[in-house]
């Protein structure tokens, strides 16, 4: 672990509506100064610098992404500008009852958060509960390939993998992968994965387990997605065959542990 303390204060280059949070935050002040930290990256290297990060966000909350100074579901092309409001407290609310999608300004900040101005293109998920989160880096060093770790757990290493992702049911993190080369309908196609026919990752934040779906040579998986219902994750090819209810397969959904 890496010490902040050589680091500027953050509150002297952040805004100063998030004091009163970054006071309260078990991991903001940390994150804020490293963000911040200037020629920190180049002194100590750009590994350990983002290891670092990936520690941080993954122990982070919102409001300590806001205080960042990421971009926001509401915008993602510069930082929160409503801390009166999205710093509050969030509201307590069920996990049945809140909301999947959080767009600000509301209490408790977003549900997401967006880098669009460094190489490291970092993107956060949060679970509707904001008891899990999932954290995408970008390497350019590696042609664009993406990390993704959940609660700090690192998914499929060397996998090409989407950029974002999206939570179903506060539990299961789902984002697209490349492909099967050799699947019948296989295509280099335009897009971060570079692949027609895509494959879908679903981690059990739950159980911190990994699924790896394939599409066989009957499932045309262009754009797929998953839909929980009661125990059972339905997996859809597209857009047309959610909007239809026609799934393409069903599977448990509860993991088999590893």
């Amino acid at each position: 672990m890496f010490s902040s303390q050589a680091v500027s204060h953050p509150w002297d280059v952040r805004d100063e509506r998030w004091r009163e949070w970054l006071r309260r935050s078990r991991v903001g002040v940390d994150l804020v100064a490293w963000w911040d930290g200037g020629d920190i990256r180049s002194r100590i290297g750009d590994m350990p610098y983002r290891e670092r990060l990936v520690d941080l966000l993954s122990r982070a909350s919102p409001r300590d992404c806001a205080a960042m100074g990421l971009g926001c579901s509401l915008r993602i092309d510069r930082s929160c500008r409503e801390p009166e409001t999205c710093g509050q407290d969030p509201i307590g609310l069920s996990a049945a009852s809140a909301a999947p999608y959080r767009v600000g300004p509301v209490p408790g900040a977003c549900g997401s958060f967006v880098d669009c101005w460094s190489d490291l293109e970092l993107h956060v998920e949060f679970s509707a509960d904001d008891r899990h989160r999932a954290v995408h880096m970008s390497d350019r060093n590696r042609s664009g390939e993406v990390g993704v770790w959940v609660d700090g757990v690192r998914l499929m290493v060397d996998a090409w993998l989407d950029q974002s992702g999206y939570w179903v049911g506060d539990r299961f993190y789902v984002l697209q992968a490349a492909g099967p080369e050799d699947h019948p309908e296989q295509q280099i196609a335009l897009g971060l994965l570079g692949y027609r026919i895509l494959s879908l990752v679903i981690h059990d934040a739950w159980r911190r387990t990994t699924r790896v779906l394939v599409p066989d040579a009957s499932e045309t998986w262009t754009n797929p997605f998953v839909r929980l219902e009661s125990d059972q994750l339905h997996l859809y090819a597209d857009e047309s065959a959610v909007t239809g209810d026609r799934p393409d397969r069903s599977v448990p959904a509860e993991s088999p542990l590893p």
